[in-house]
């Protein structure tokens, strides 16, 4: 499946119950960006607006770039209302942007679907001399707790792609390329706390699980739902997350072996 179609059928969902970034992920940014009213950003991928609402708190321009129609279109009905933001139907490999008019690239989840050595190209061309690029990921911790324990074991055993799609490899070692040069990387706590119905759609909010009608759905909900009677508290379970910022300049050539902070 083309990855920018995958989630197009599980907006709603993926709108209600993904999890957010913590605060102190945007104070960050702030301090070490200086982001703020005359900043101008570019979102890549940024599906339905869960960054782009984070960034637009700094009172910065946020250009959205998002090829999935639904998904850019929950982010316009969410976001639509503000001035600084700008919907984008583009990629992140080709925004169509002009060259050096941007001061911050991020990109969120969607880091995982890019051609990397296209979208470095472009950000290098989008980028102001002294502009920065930053990788947000919130890392489902896996081995935590026992819920976390298993609800992975739940994905093993009924996802339908989710050993190839694993999103957890991207650690300062995999940005090397990217960044080729010095970056930093930084580390936040952060959690979601969700009753059963929550549980189900941050579950079904997955591409790499099965869908209502596909085989192993049924039996997929019904061990969702053992898991969370056996380990709900006061009718609620708790995800754990470990959000990653890995910021900086993009050097002059990928593969430089990175210092992280």
């Amino acid at each position: 499946m083309d990855p920018t179609n995958r989630f197009s059928d599980r907006v709603a969902l993926y709108v209600r119950y993904r999890p957010g970034y913590p605060e102190e992920l945007l104070r960050a940014l702030v301090d070490e960006t200086g982001l703020g009213a005359a900043s101008v950003v570019a979102d890549l991928g940024s599906g339905t607006g869960i960054s782009a609402e984070m960034l637009l708190r700094s009172g910065c321009q946020v250009y959205a770039i998002e090829p999935n129609g639904p998904m850019r279109q929950a982010a316009e009905e969410a976001l639509g209302g503000e001035p600084r933001f700008h919907s984008v139907d583009a990629r992140a490999e080709a925004t169509g942007l002009p060259d050096d008019s941007v001061d911050l690239v991020t990109a969120g989840q969607a880091f995982h679907w890019f051609d990397l050595p296209a979208t470095r190209a472009e950000v290098q061309r989008i980028l102001r001399p002294a502009g920065r690029a930053a990788v947000v990921w919130n890392a489902r911790l896996t081995d935590t707790t026992p819920f976390l324990r298993a609800y992975e074991a739940l994905l093993h055993r009924f996802g339908t792609d989710y050993a190839e799609v694993d999103h957890t490899r991207f650690d300062e070692a995999a940005m090397a390329p990217f960044f080729g040069g010095a970056f930093e990387t930084r580390v936040f706590p952060n959690a979601q706390e969700v009753d059963f119905d929550g549980l189900r759609g941050r579950l079904l909010s997955s591409s790499y699980v099965p869908a209502a009608g596909q085989p192993g759905h049924e039996p997929m909900l019904e061990e969702l739902r053992r898991i969370f009677d056996e380990h709900q508290k006061e009718g609620r379970v708790r995800f754990e997350y470990a959000t990653r910022l890995h910021l900086g300049p993009l050097g002059g050539s990928p593969g430089i072996t990175p210092t992280a902070g």
